[in-house]
Protein backbone atom coordinates (compact mmCIF):
# COMPACT_ATOMS: atom_id res chain seq x y z
CA UNK A 1 0.00 0.00 0.00
CA UNK A 2 1.38 3.21 -0.96
CA UNK A 3 2.05 5.94 1.75
CA UNK A 4 -1.28 8.48 0.22
CA UNK A 5 -3.92 6.05 0.92
CA UNK A 6 -2.45 5.39 4.40
CA UNK A 7 -3.21 9.25 5.20
CA UNK A 8 -6.19 9.02 4.00
CA UNK A 9 -6.92 6.97 6.89
CA UNK A 10 -6.07 9.84 9.16
CA UNK A 11 -9.01 12.55 9.22
CA UNK A 12 -9.58 15.47 10.98
CA UNK A 13 -12.84 16.69 12.52
CA UNK A 14 -13.60 19.28 15.36
CA UNK A 15 -16.27 17.42 16.83
CA UNK A 16 -14.10 14.26 17.53
CA UNK A 17 -11.37 14.47 20.10
CA UNK A 18 -11.26 18.05 19.62
CA UNK A 19 -9.82 18.50 15.95
CA UNK A 20 -6.77 16.32 16.68
CA UNK A 21 -5.75 13.64 14.17
CA UNK A 22 -7.25 10.76 14.60
CA UNK A 23 -7.79 7.13 12.81
CA UNK A 24 -10.40 7.02 10.10
CA UNK A 25 -13.02 9.57 12.13
CA UNK A 26 -12.90 6.87 14.90
CA UNK A 27 -11.90 8.36 18.64
CA UNK A 28 -8.35 7.32 17.78
CA UNK A 29 -5.72 9.87 18.03
CA UNK A 30 -3.07 9.47 16.33
CA UNK A 31 -0.73 10.30 18.85
CA UNK A 32 -1.92 8.03 21.35
CA UNK A 33 -1.01 5.60 19.44
CA UNK A 34 2.11 6.80 18.44
CA UNK A 35 3.08 6.75 22.22
CA UNK A 36 1.80 2.77 22.50
CA UNK A 37 4.66 1.90 19.73
CA UNK A 38 7.03 4.32 21.13
CA UNK A 39 6.55 2.57 24.76
CA UNK A 40 7.08 -0.75 23.04
CA UNK A 41 3.35 -2.31 21.94
CA UNK A 42 3.55 -4.01 19.03
CA UNK A 43 1.27 -3.22 16.61
CA UNK A 44 -0.66 -7.01 17.03
CA UNK A 45 -0.72 -5.63 20.93
CA UNK A 46 -2.63 -2.62 19.86
CA UNK A 47 -4.98 -4.42 17.18
CA UNK A 48 -6.05 -7.13 20.10
CA UNK A 49 -6.47 -3.75 22.36
CA UNK A 50 -8.82 -2.53 19.98
CA UNK A 51 -10.42 -4.79 17.84
CA UNK A 52 -11.73 -2.18 15.41
CA UNK A 53 -8.25 -0.57 14.00
CA UNK A 54 -6.60 -2.39 11.58
CA UNK A 55 -2.68 -2.77 11.08
CA UNK A 56 -3.06 -0.46 8.10
CA UNK A 57 -4.13 2.56 10.37
CA UNK A 58 -1.50 1.82 12.65
CA UNK A 59 1.01 1.74 9.90
CA UNK A 60 -0.76 5.34 8.95
CA UNK A 61 -0.05 6.79 12.29
CA UNK A 62 3.70 6.43 11.38
CA UNK A 63 3.41 7.22 7.61
CA UNK A 64 1.44 10.26 9.05
CA UNK A 65 4.65 11.14 12.01
CA UNK A 66 7.30 10.58 9.33
CA UNK A 67 5.05 13.36 6.98
CA UNK A 68 5.31 15.62 9.88
CA UNK A 69 9.10 14.93 10.35
CA UNK A 70 10.12 15.47 6.65
CA UNK A 71 7.75 18.94 6.92
CA UNK A 72 9.56 19.78 9.87
CA UNK A 73 13.18 19.02 8.57
CA UNK A 74 12.23 20.94 5.24
CA UNK A 75 10.87 23.87 7.20
CA UNK A 76 14.17 24.03 9.81
CA UNK A 77 16.72 23.57 6.30
CA UNK A 78 15.07 26.59 5.35
CA UNK A 79 15.90 28.88 8.15
CA UNK A 80 18.93 30.54 8.70
CA UNK A 81 20.37 31.79 11.84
Amino acid sequence: MAIDPLLARITTDPAICHGKPCVRGRRYPVRDLLDLLAAGMTTQEILDDSPDLEAEDVRACLAWAARLARAEGDRSQRVGP
